[in-house]
């Protein structure tokens, strides 16, 4: 058996959004099911390099969607300045499941992207109005480009604002989509108050409250993903429809983390999880509801089930390098090799 090496360009090229958002939006639902086996995320913190690794293993139980996989990510925010290197690099292995042959070894960085962005479609999709035709943006890094993408799947987008502190930044992003979007930078309260609003930074201070937003705004808050990180007002929490990935995550690392620590927000606070939604059992955006909220911390199931579309239409395309892995061994039955 060979295992196929896919760079990041390779996987770019098999990596398509709208398919991305069906197997992310059947990982949602898999696990509400409870068709998965899911470790809970592990950290080695690295305050001596500024960043942090993370370990995500899943498999999903899900008929054309049975899969397994671990991704080997991190978050080193000093790395575009000093290295020249992505801020999140990511490493998935891809594995056969009936012999835990490694499939294949992929570049987990434009995964976790994609998959980020699906997650906020899916969300998006669910929870934002349905005539939405306007998405701001805080913070123009590399997730706000794919949030755009994904979200104008599911959302016939006209009108994006984006903010970020970095003026240069912003143009860049403004520059991407010109004429494709009527795309423009603003204040965070212009892009507040559009329809769908996803928020792609690192800090922890809150940057967002509720004068910044609309009356039925909907919120993907995407940059909390470690304790510490915070970027919606507490308020705006505590008065929205508050939707989450994955209880044990959102209170450990996600934009809820803080507040929760502090017993600002608690269980009563908590519509429920985006899985329960997508399977419905509990219900989508009603009339009645004003702002709503997705805190996203990304799940290792939203890896497996991207890597899965991945790996598939790499196998129909030919892309790739594949080579020996693991060697042949010739063993007896019951002989263990170490």
């Amino acid at each position: 058996m060979e295992t196929v090496l896919l760079n990041g360009d390779d996987v770019e090229a098999n990596a398509q959004l709208d398919e991305m958002i069906d197997a992310v939006e059947e990982a949602f639902a898999a696990y509400a099911r409870g068709d998965v086996q899911m470790p809970a995320k592990s950290y080695i913190d690295l305050p001596q390099y500024n960043g942090d690794f993370r370990s995500m293993p899943a498999y999903m139980d899900a008929g054309e969607w049975d899969a397994a996989a671990v991704k080997w990510v991190n978050v080193h925010p000093d790395n575009p300045t000093e290295h020249g290197l992505p801020t999140v690099l990511g490493t998935v292995i891809y594995s056969d499941l009936e012999t835990a042959y490694p499939l294949s070894i992929m570049d987990g960085t434009v995964i976790t992207e994609k998959r980020t962005g699906a997650a906020a479609a899916v969300a998006t999709d669910y929870l934002a109005v349905e005539d939405a035709t306007s998405l701001g943006l805080v913070g123009a890094g590399v997730q706000s480009y794919t949030q755009l993408e994904a979200i104008a799947r599911v959302r016939p987008i006209e009108e994006v604002v984006v903010s970020d502190i970095d003026e240069e930044r912003a143009e860049r992003f403004v520059t991407a989509f010109e004429g494709r979007f009527d795309v423009r930078s603003g204040t965070i309260r212009e892009a507040g108050h559009c329809d769908v609003l996803s928020t792609v930074t690192p800090l922890e201070e809150p940057i967002v409250g509720l004068a910044d937003l609309g009356e039925q705004t909907h919120i993907n808050a995407i940059g909390a993903d470690a304790a510490g990180k915070h970027e919606i007002g507490d308020q705006v929490l505590r008065a929205a429809k508050l939707v989450i990935d994955d209880y044990e995550q959102c209170t450990h690392s996600g934009e809820i983390n803080v507040p929760w620590s502090e017993g600002v927000l608690d269980d009563d606070d908590l519509y429920g999880e985006l899985g329960d939604i997508v399977t419905g059992d509990q219900e989508a955006r009603t009339e009645a509801d004003g702002v709503t909220v997705f805190d996203s911390t990304g799940l290792a199931i939203q890896d497996v089930a991207a890597a899965h579309v991945v790996y598939e239409r790499a196998r129909e395309s030919g892309d790739g390098y594949g080579f020996e892995l693991v060697s042949s061994l010739a063993t007896e039955p019951g002989e263990q090799v170490e």
